[in-house]
Protein backbone atom coordinates (compact mmCIF):
# COMPACT_ATOMS: atom_id res chain seq x y z
CA UNK A 1 0.00 0.00 0.00
CA UNK A 2 1.26 2.89 -1.07
CA UNK A 3 1.57 6.16 1.93
CA UNK A 4 1.16 9.68 1.54
CA UNK A 5 4.67 10.66 1.10
CA UNK A 6 4.92 8.41 -1.88
CA UNK A 7 2.82 10.80 -3.53
CA UNK A 8 5.19 13.13 -3.24
CA UNK A 9 8.83 11.63 -4.26
CA UNK A 10 10.41 12.49 -7.76
CA UNK A 11 9.92 8.82 -9.13
CA UNK A 12 5.94 9.09 -9.02
CA UNK A 13 5.80 12.46 -11.53
CA UNK A 14 6.12 11.91 -15.07
CA UNK A 15 8.89 13.72 -16.33
CA UNK A 16 8.14 12.99 -19.92
CA UNK A 17 6.39 14.59 -23.17
CA UNK A 18 2.29 14.14 -22.24
CA UNK A 19 0.99 12.14 -25.65
CA UNK A 20 -1.83 14.43 -27.31
CA UNK A 21 -5.31 14.07 -26.41
CA UNK A 22 -7.06 12.44 -29.48
CA UNK A 23 -10.64 13.62 -29.73
CA UNK A 24 -12.85 11.57 -29.31
CA UNK A 25 -14.14 9.01 -32.68
CA UNK A 26 -17.56 10.06 -34.00
CA UNK A 27 -20.07 7.55 -34.55
CA UNK A 28 -22.15 7.56 -37.58
CA UNK A 29 -19.75 6.29 -40.16
CA UNK A 30 -19.03 7.98 -43.88
CA UNK A 31 -22.26 9.96 -43.46
CA UNK A 32 -20.84 11.81 -40.63
CA UNK A 33 -17.52 12.41 -42.15
CA UNK A 34 -18.86 13.25 -45.54
CA UNK A 35 -21.77 15.89 -43.42
CA UNK A 36 -19.10 19.15 -43.05
CA UNK A 37 -18.03 18.84 -46.94
CA UNK A 38 -21.51 18.46 -48.14
CA UNK A 39 -22.76 21.44 -45.66
CA UNK A 40 -19.96 23.46 -47.19
CA UNK A 41 -20.15 22.44 -51.01
CA UNK A 42 -23.87 22.45 -50.67
CA UNK A 43 -24.40 26.19 -49.47
CA UNK A 44 -21.79 27.48 -52.23
CA UNK A 45 -23.40 25.53 -54.87
CA UNK A 46 -26.67 27.12 -53.69
CA UNK A 47 -25.67 30.52 -53.71
CA UNK A 48 -24.60 30.10 -56.86
CA UNK A 49 -27.61 29.08 -58.18
CA UNK A 50 -29.70 32.79 -58.40
CA UNK A 51 -26.56 33.96 -60.13
CA UNK A 52 -27.03 31.40 -62.86
CA UNK A 53 -30.17 32.12 -63.59
CA UNK A 54 -30.40 35.26 -63.72
CA UNK A 55 -27.67 34.80 -66.44
CA UNK A 56 -29.35 32.14 -68.15
CA UNK A 57 -32.55 34.36 -68.86
CA UNK A 58 -30.50 37.60 -69.51
CA UNK A 59 -28.31 35.07 -72.30
CA UNK A 60 -31.68 33.98 -73.50
CA UNK A 61 -33.25 36.77 -74.32
CA UNK A 62 -30.31 38.36 -75.75
CA UNK A 63 -30.23 35.56 -77.96
CA UNK A 64 -33.53 35.70 -79.13
CA UNK A 65 -33.58 39.54 -79.03
CA UNK A 66 -30.41 40.05 -81.40
CA UNK A 67 -32.32 39.60 -84.99
CA UNK A 68 -34.36 42.46 -83.42
CA UNK A 69 -31.21 44.54 -82.32
CA UNK A 70 -29.60 43.96 -85.21
CA UNK A 71 -32.48 45.82 -87.28
CA UNK A 72 -33.67 48.13 -84.72
CA UNK A 73 -30.09 49.84 -83.70
CA UNK A 74 -29.40 52.40 -80.94
CA UNK A 75 -32.74 54.41 -82.39
CA UNK A 76 -34.86 51.81 -80.75
CA UNK A 77 -34.12 53.59 -77.39
CA UNK A 78 -35.40 57.03 -78.65
CA UNK A 79 -37.82 56.40 -81.53
CA UNK A 80 -42.01 55.99 -80.28
CA UNK A 81 -43.68 54.83 -83.26
CA UNK A 82 -44.47 51.23 -82.98
CA UNK A 83 -45.56 49.39 -86.70
CA UNK A 84 -45.37 46.13 -87.16
CA UNK A 85 -45.16 46.11 -90.69
CA UNK A 86 -47.52 44.40 -93.37
CA UNK A 87 -47.68 40.63 -93.37
CA UNK A 88 -49.40 40.43 -96.30
CA UNK A 89 -46.83 41.53 -99.03
CA UNK A 90 -42.85 39.68 -99.08
CA UNK A 91 -40.68 39.83 -96.02
CA UNK A 92 -37.62 41.93 -96.66
CA UNK A 93 -34.19 41.42 -95.51
CA UNK A 94 -32.12 44.15 -93.43
CA UNK A 95 -28.63 43.46 -92.23
CA UNK A 96 -29.42 39.60 -93.10
CA UNK A 97 -32.37 39.71 -90.84
CA UNK A 98 -36.14 38.59 -92.43
CA UNK A 99 -39.26 41.12 -91.00
CA UNK A 100 -41.92 42.44 -92.43
CA UNK A 101 -42.34 45.54 -95.01
CA UNK A 102 -42.85 48.77 -93.14
CA UNK A 103 -42.17 47.33 -89.63
CA UNK A 104 -40.52 49.60 -87.39
CA UNK A 105 -40.27 49.72 -83.63
CA UNK A 106 -39.61 52.59 -80.76
CA UNK A 107 -39.64 51.37 -77.03
CA UNK A 108 -38.91 55.06 -75.60
CA UNK A 109 -42.86 55.80 -74.64
CA UNK A 110 -42.88 52.06 -73.29
CA UNK A 111 -39.86 53.02 -70.96
CA UNK A 112 -41.05 56.06 -70.11
CA UNK A 113 -44.34 54.19 -69.32
CA UNK A 114 -42.33 52.24 -66.88
CA UNK A 115 -41.00 54.79 -65.38
CA UNK A 116 -42.88 57.39 -64.67
CA UNK A 117 -45.89 54.56 -63.10
CA UNK A 118 -43.30 53.41 -60.81
CA UNK A 119 -41.89 56.34 -59.78
CA UNK A 120 -45.60 57.25 -58.90
CA UNK A 121 -46.28 53.97 -56.95
CA UNK A 122 -43.15 54.50 -55.05
CA UNK A 123 -43.89 58.19 -54.12
CA UNK A 124 -47.60 56.92 -53.13
CA UNK A 125 -46.69 53.67 -51.11
CA UNK A 126 -43.55 54.92 -49.31
CA UNK A 127 -44.82 57.37 -46.99
CA UNK A 128 -48.02 54.75 -47.00
CA UNK A 129 -45.92 51.97 -45.75
CA UNK A 130 -43.90 53.56 -43.32
CA UNK A 131 -46.75 55.13 -41.11
CA UNK A 132 -48.60 52.04 -41.17
CA UNK A 133 -45.49 50.39 -40.14
CA UNK A 134 -45.17 52.71 -37.44
CA UNK A 135 -48.75 52.38 -36.03
CA UNK A 136 -48.83 48.75 -36.34
CA UNK A 137 -45.20 49.04 -33.95
CA UNK A 138 -45.75 51.66 -31.84
CA UNK A 139 -49.14 53.11 -31.73
CA UNK A 140 -51.62 50.45 -31.74
CA UNK A 141 -52.09 48.14 -29.17
CA UNK A 142 -50.99 44.36 -30.03
CA UNK A 143 -54.56 43.14 -29.72
CA UNK A 144 -55.39 45.60 -32.89
CA UNK A 145 -51.57 45.57 -34.76
CA UNK A 146 -51.44 41.68 -35.12
CA UNK A 147 -54.74 41.39 -37.29
CA UNK A 148 -54.15 44.62 -39.02
CA UNK A 149 -50.89 43.29 -39.35
CA UNK A 150 -52.19 39.88 -40.94
CA UNK A 151 -54.55 41.40 -43.10
CA UNK A 152 -51.25 44.09 -44.62
CA UNK A 153 -49.65 40.57 -45.35
CA UNK A 154 -52.87 39.00 -46.88
CA UNK A 155 -53.20 41.90 -49.22
CA UNK A 156 -49.74 41.19 -50.88
CA UNK A 157 -51.58 37.82 -51.72
CA UNK A 158 -54.42 39.27 -53.75
CA UNK A 159 -54.08 38.47 -57.56
CA UNK A 160 -52.78 41.33 -59.34
CA UNK A 161 -55.61 40.43 -61.84
CA UNK A 162 -58.44 41.08 -59.55
CA UNK A 163 -56.69 44.75 -58.32
CA UNK A 164 -56.75 45.33 -61.82
CA UNK A 165 -60.18 44.61 -61.92
CA UNK A 166 -60.87 46.67 -59.57
CA UNK A 167 -59.20 49.46 -60.92
CA UNK A 168 -60.76 49.65 -64.06
CA UNK A 169 -63.96 49.40 -63.12
CA UNK A 170 -64.30 51.58 -59.38
CA UNK A 171 -61.20 53.13 -58.78
CA UNK A 172 -60.35 54.66 -62.20
CA UNK A 173 -63.97 56.20 -63.07
CA UNK A 174 -64.31 57.53 -59.61
CA UNK A 175 -61.23 59.31 -59.65
CA UNK A 176 -62.39 60.36 -63.22
CA UNK A 177 -65.35 61.49 -61.90
CA UNK A 178 -64.59 63.46 -58.53
CA UNK A 179 -61.24 63.83 -57.90
CA UNK A 180 -59.14 63.90 -61.34
CA UNK A 181 -61.26 67.52 -62.79
CA UNK A 182 -60.22 68.51 -59.01
CA UNK A 183 -56.58 69.20 -59.16
CA UNK A 184 -56.47 69.95 -63.30
CA UNK A 185 -58.98 72.86 -62.59
CA UNK A 186 -57.05 73.99 -59.49
CA UNK A 187 -53.65 73.46 -59.95
CA UNK A 188 -51.55 76.51 -60.66
CA UNK A 189 -50.64 76.97 -64.44
CA UNK A 190 -46.87 76.87 -64.08
CA UNK A 191 -44.68 75.37 -66.02
CA UNK A 192 -43.84 73.16 -63.32
CA UNK A 193 -47.56 71.78 -62.61
CA UNK A 194 -48.44 72.10 -65.79
CA UNK A 195 -48.07 68.42 -66.12
CA UNK A 196 -51.15 67.79 -64.16
CA UNK A 197 -53.58 70.19 -66.32
CA UNK A 198 -55.55 68.96 -69.23
CA UNK A 199 -57.97 66.26 -69.70
CA UNK A 200 -58.50 64.12 -67.21
CA UNK A 201 -59.94 60.85 -69.55
CA UNK A 202 -62.33 58.42 -68.33
CA UNK A 203 -60.24 57.00 -65.62
CA UNK A 204 -57.46 54.94 -67.77
CA UNK A 205 -53.69 56.33 -67.68
CA UNK A 206 -50.65 57.15 -65.73
CA UNK A 207 -51.96 58.39 -62.43
CA UNK A 208 -54.41 55.41 -62.26
CA UNK A 209 -51.92 53.27 -63.03
CA UNK A 210 -49.42 54.39 -60.45
CA UNK A 211 -51.78 54.44 -57.83
CA UNK A 212 -52.92 50.68 -58.41
CA UNK A 213 -48.89 49.67 -58.34
CA UNK A 214 -48.96 52.02 -54.96
CA UNK A 215 -51.64 49.61 -53.83
CA UNK A 216 -49.85 46.38 -54.86
CA UNK A 217 -46.35 47.35 -53.30
CA UNK A 218 -47.40 48.60 -49.88
CA UNK A 219 -47.96 45.89 -48.26
CA UNK A 220 -44.64 44.62 -49.63
CA UNK A 221 -43.06 47.63 -48.03
CA UNK A 222 -45.06 48.23 -44.85
CA UNK A 223 -44.61 44.12 -43.82
CA UNK A 224 -40.98 44.65 -43.85
CA UNK A 225 -40.39 47.89 -42.09
CA UNK A 226 -42.24 46.46 -39.52
CA UNK A 227 -40.44 43.38 -38.95
CA UNK A 228 -37.46 45.83 -38.88
CA UNK A 229 -39.08 48.61 -36.45
CA UNK A 230 -39.46 45.51 -34.38
CA UNK A 231 -36.17 44.63 -34.43
CA UNK A 232 -35.12 48.39 -32.99
CA UNK A 233 -33.88 47.72 -29.08
CA UNK A 234 -36.01 49.88 -26.58
CA UNK A 235 -32.93 51.06 -24.82
CA UNK A 236 -31.92 54.18 -27.51
CA UNK A 237 -36.02 54.85 -27.67
CA UNK A 238 -36.04 54.93 -24.28
CA UNK A 239 -33.32 57.36 -24.29
CA UNK A 240 -34.68 59.54 -26.83
CA UNK A 241 -37.95 59.92 -24.64
CA UNK A 242 -35.98 60.74 -21.80
CA UNK A 243 -33.96 63.49 -23.37
CA UNK A 244 -37.30 65.09 -24.40
CA UNK A 245 -38.13 63.77 -27.82
CA UNK A 246 -41.57 63.89 -28.78
CA UNK A 247 -42.83 60.53 -30.65
CA UNK A 248 -42.42 62.28 -33.73
CA UNK A 249 -38.99 63.18 -33.74
CA UNK A 250 -37.91 59.71 -31.77
CA UNK A 251 -39.25 58.14 -35.04
CA UNK A 252 -37.08 60.83 -37.51
CA UNK A 253 -34.02 60.43 -35.46
CA UNK A 254 -33.50 56.99 -34.00
CA UNK A 255 -36.23 54.25 -35.49
CA UNK A 256 -35.92 55.02 -39.11
CA UNK A 257 -32.34 55.85 -39.49
CA UNK A 258 -31.78 52.55 -37.01
CA UNK A 259 -33.33 50.34 -40.07
CA UNK A 260 -32.37 52.80 -42.74
CA UNK A 261 -30.49 50.21 -45.21
CA UNK A 262 -33.72 47.57 -44.94
CA UNK A 263 -35.84 50.53 -45.65
CA UNK A 264 -33.87 50.87 -48.85
CA UNK A 265 -33.86 47.45 -49.25
CA UNK A 266 -37.78 46.81 -48.78
CA UNK A 267 -38.53 50.11 -50.78
CA UNK A 268 -36.31 48.60 -54.28
CA UNK A 269 -38.52 45.61 -53.47
CA UNK A 270 -41.28 47.19 -53.61
CA UNK A 271 -39.88 48.92 -56.73
CA UNK A 272 -39.13 45.91 -58.73
CA UNK A 273 -42.86 44.88 -58.74
CA UNK A 274 -43.98 48.15 -60.04
CA UNK A 275 -41.57 47.50 -62.65
CA UNK A 276 -42.64 44.52 -63.93
CA UNK A 277 -46.00 44.32 -62.59
CA UNK A 278 -47.87 43.06 -66.16
CA UNK A 279 -52.11 42.33 -65.97
CA UNK A 280 -53.32 45.35 -63.81
CA UNK A 281 -51.06 47.91 -65.38
CA UNK A 282 -52.43 46.43 -68.99
CA UNK A 283 -55.99 46.89 -67.87
CA UNK A 284 -55.55 50.67 -66.20
CA UNK A 285 -53.26 51.91 -68.33
CA UNK A 286 -54.87 52.47 -71.45
CA UNK A 287 -52.45 50.55 -73.72
CA UNK A 288 -51.72 52.73 -75.84
CA UNK A 289 -48.48 51.87 -77.77
CA UNK A 290 -46.21 54.69 -79.39
CA UNK A 291 -47.29 57.53 -77.24
CA UNK A 292 -45.85 59.00 -74.34
CA UNK A 293 -48.59 60.42 -71.63
CA UNK A 294 -49.35 63.63 -72.06
CA UNK A 295 -50.55 64.86 -68.94
CA UNK A 296 -50.43 62.32 -65.53
CA UNK A 297 -54.08 61.33 -66.45
CA UNK A 298 -53.38 60.24 -70.43
CA UNK A 299 -53.33 56.92 -71.47
CA UNK A 300 -49.85 55.19 -71.96
CA UNK A 301 -48.15 51.65 -71.32
CA UNK A 302 -45.32 49.86 -69.99
CA UNK A 303 -42.76 47.71 -71.04
CA UNK A 304 -44.35 44.38 -69.43
CA UNK A 305 -48.15 45.40 -70.58
CA UNK A 306 -46.96 45.71 -73.48
CA UNK A 307 -45.21 42.71 -74.04
CA UNK A 308 -48.30 40.81 -72.55
CA UNK A 309 -50.83 42.57 -75.00
CA UNK A 310 -48.67 42.15 -78.22
CA UNK A 311 -47.56 38.76 -77.83
CA UNK A 312 -50.51 37.09 -79.41
CA UNK A 313 -50.29 39.41 -82.61
CA UNK A 314 -46.52 39.09 -82.65
CA UNK A 315 -47.13 34.98 -83.04
CA UNK A 316 -48.76 35.65 -86.50
CA UNK A 317 -45.45 37.43 -87.68
CA UNK A 318 -44.00 34.77 -89.94
CA UNK A 319 -40.25 36.04 -89.88
CA UNK A 320 -40.46 36.11 -85.87
CA UNK A 321 -39.31 39.34 -85.70
CA UNK A 322 -41.70 41.05 -83.53
CA UNK A 323 -41.41 38.35 -80.92
CA UNK A 324 -37.74 39.82 -81.17
CA UNK A 325 -38.50 42.86 -80.76
CA UNK A 326 -40.62 41.77 -77.93
CA UNK A 327 -37.49 39.72 -76.31
CA UNK A 328 -35.40 43.12 -77.02
CA UNK A 329 -38.09 45.11 -74.93
CA UNK A 330 -37.98 42.10 -72.37
CA UNK A 331 -34.48 43.04 -71.91
CA UNK A 332 -34.12 46.14 -71.75
CA UNK A 333 -36.69 45.69 -68.86
CA UNK A 334 -34.21 43.14 -67.39
CA UNK A 335 -31.74 45.92 -67.48
CA UNK A 336 -33.59 48.49 -65.85
CA UNK A 337 -34.20 46.31 -62.85
CA UNK A 338 -30.95 45.22 -62.45
CA UNK A 339 -29.39 48.63 -62.71
CA UNK A 340 -32.29 49.84 -59.92
CA UNK A 341 -31.09 47.11 -57.74
CA UNK A 342 -27.69 48.10 -58.19
CA UNK A 343 -28.11 51.33 -58.19
CA UNK A 344 -29.87 50.79 -54.37
CA UNK A 345 -27.21 48.40 -53.06
CA UNK A 346 -25.18 51.74 -53.46
CA UNK A 347 -26.80 53.72 -51.97
CA UNK A 348 -27.05 51.40 -48.70
CA UNK A 349 -23.41 50.67 -48.81
CA UNK A 350 -22.98 54.27 -48.35
CA UNK A 351 -25.77 55.17 -45.89
CA UNK A 352 -24.08 52.09 -43.53
CA UNK A 353 -20.50 53.30 -43.86
CA UNK A 354 -21.18 57.11 -43.41
CA UNK A 355 -24.52 56.77 -41.19
CA UNK A 356 -24.22 55.80 -36.96
CA UNK A 357 -27.46 53.55 -36.01
CA UNK A 358 -28.95 56.80 -34.76
CA UNK A 359 -29.26 60.06 -36.77
CA UNK A 360 -27.85 62.96 -35.95
CA UNK A 361 -29.66 65.55 -34.26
Amino acid sequence: MTGPADFGSPDSVTTGPVPPLRPARRRGGILRRCEEPLWRWGGRVASLIPLAGLTFVLVVLAVKAWPAIRVNGPGFLTRSLWQPGSTYGAPVRTGGVLHPVGSSYGAWPLIAGTLQSSFIAVLVALPISLGAAFALTERLPKWLSRPLGFFVEVLAGIPSVIIGLWGVLELGPFLARHVYPLIANHVPNVAVLRYFRGSTGYGEGLMTSGLVLGLMIVPIIASTTRDLFLQVPPLPKEGGEALGMTDAEVARWITVPWVRSGIIGATVLGLGRALGETIAVAMVSGSILGQVAPNVYGTMTTIAATIVSQLDSAATDGTGFAVATLAEAGLILAVISIAVNVAARGIVNRTSRLAAPVGRV
